[in-house]
């Protein structure tokens, strides 16, 4: 082991081989990056060699040189190649929270290219010729398809949710039904929050069960707010009673100072119900309901970038504006961008909505999908007739928190290899240039073409050709 150990050439002699300088110039780095790769590369032989564990080629053999250097060009392009990839879902899950939820549109994209790539006028009002504010760019839009009076724009809705509390209630009582207080991805809880804000929680009601005497009772002198959460990650069913929004307000009379706010999660600015698609409410039937805040995020079922929308009465939304901790959420100009781009798809109706793709994917059809699969199938057999590969029924998801008990009708592409195992199979898809993930199902890999492209079809039997050659 001593003698191995010995055999392995020191960092400045392998400085000198002609393969140190050409992984630099390979690469387009400087030197002392191949030098951080050599350094760790050999570490993690010499380690390997102490532990036993060492099963490459001899130390000081040629083939091991051979070995260091293929390392030490791996290393180095893990280094200076980007983390953040593009990935197929062909998982059928609409809005998957590990990829990134909302796909943006093709204009949404555009304008931020424009924006990124030049000036703008973030904070600048070109009519005035003087310093604007940011949330004047979306702010316009947002109330006339909201229909409230005035609106802002966090970096996520739990920031939202945060400031809200922060601004409105701290150190006073904000009552909120035991049913409601929710955890979502990320441990986020709204009792937490709650706490972190300096408001006071006051619980109410049962877990399915809160009555409108409830909160009645609850109210006291050092009430702030009722905070009303809509459950859009999980359902209750059976023996249960909400209390509705426009019975709520009705309590003002008591306490005119009180605030009725409510978090949407999820919020929708486009009625899936009149497709018969779930049961979410739209954040403008909120807002007409008399409610004085409501709060929703941007990369769910809106379809833009991630972002928290504040909207309500402009008495409250000032305050929250000049709030010291809105600047410490606020959003930049790629995400207004984004945002903007998104929100003037609604301004112009049915035919813009059809460019949002979470929109476009949810309402995909399920003759449509099969349509699409057929042509896949078509595609694929041209290359790989040793798959095999057909379609069955199935069901897609919306996922992203939103609509939980919902399921979309569709097709999936059935692919199966008599060599290669389906968990091999899916596997190499993850590992490929651009990764695919797929879902497998007795044994087979299943894609559903709902969440995926049509530019993107030629992109998966790519993969699926480097697999037949295994």
């Amino acid at each position: 082991m001593k003698e191995w150990l010995r055999s392995i050439p020191p960092i400045h002699e392998l400085q000198k081989n002609p393969q140190y300088m050409q992984i630099a110039d390979e690469y387009g780095i400087d030197s002392s990056l191949v030098h951080d790769a050599l350094t760790n590369c050999l570490n993690q032989i010499r380690t390997q060699l102490l532990h036993e564990i060492w099963r490459g080629p001899t130390p000081g053999s040629s083939d091991f040189l051979k070995q260091v250097w293929s390392d030490v060009r791996n290393q180095v392009r893990e280094q200076i190649m980007p983390q953040l990839k593009k990935v197929i879902n062909a998982t059928g899950i609409v809005l998957h929270t590990n990829f990134g939820r909302a796909p943006l549109s093709k204009d949404a994209i555009d304008h931020i290219l424009q924006i990124a790539s030049s000036y703008s006028n973030v904070e600048y009002n070109l009519k005035e010729g003087k310093r604007g504010s940011r949330y004047d760019v979306v702010e316009k839009i947002l109330t006339k398809l909201t229909g409230s009076e005035a609106a802002m724009v966090v970096n996520n809705n739990a920031a939202a949710v945060f400031l809200i509390l922060r601004t409105l209630a701290q150190g006073k009582e904000v009552i909120i039904s035991r049913g409601q207080l929710v955890e979502i991805g990320g441990s986020f809880r709204v009792s937490s929050i709650m706490g972190e804000s300096g408001a006071i929680l006051k619980e109410v009601g049962t877990t399915n069960k809160t009555h409108f005497q409830d909160y009645q009772k609850a109210l006291s002198d050092d009430t702030a707010m009722i905070m009303k959460v809509h459950t859009s990650n999980f359902k209750i069913i059976g023996f249960t009673e909400t209390v509705p929004a426009e019975d709520l307000i009705t309590l003002k009379e008591q306490n005119p100072e009180l605030i009725v706010y409510e978090d949407l999660g999820s919020g929708v600015l486009y009625d899936f119900r009149e497709h018969g698609i779930g049961e979410e409410p739209t954040v403008q039937s909120v807002i007409k309901s008399g409610v004085d805040l409501v709060s929703f995020s941007g990369d769910k079922l809106l379809g833009g970038p991630q972002a928290g929308i504040i909207a309500g009465k402009k008495v409250y939304i000032d305050q929250i504006k000049k709030h010291s901790l809105a600047r410490a959420f606020r959003v930049d100009k790629l995400t207004l961008a984004g945002l903007e781009a998104t929100l003037l798809h609604y301004v112009t109706g049915s035919k813009g909505l059809k460019e949002i793709p979470v929109i476009r994917n949810i309402l995909m059809s399920k003759e449509e999908i099969y349509e699409r699969s057929l042509t896949f199938i078509r595609l694929f057999k041209e290359k790989l007739p040793e798959f095999h590969i057909s379609i069955k029924e199935s069901y897609s998801q919306v996922g992203g928190g939103a609509m939980p008990d919902v399921q979309l009708e569709t097709y999936v592409v059935t692919i199966r290899h008599d060599r290669l195992h389906a968990h091999s199979i899916e596997k190499k898809l993850r590992e490929a240039p651009i990764p695919i993930v797929a879902k497998i199902r007795e044994d087979e890999i299943h894609l559903d073409l709902r969440t995926v492209q049509e530019t993107e079809y030629q992109e998966i039997i790519k993969a699926f050709s480097l697999l037949a050659e295994l």
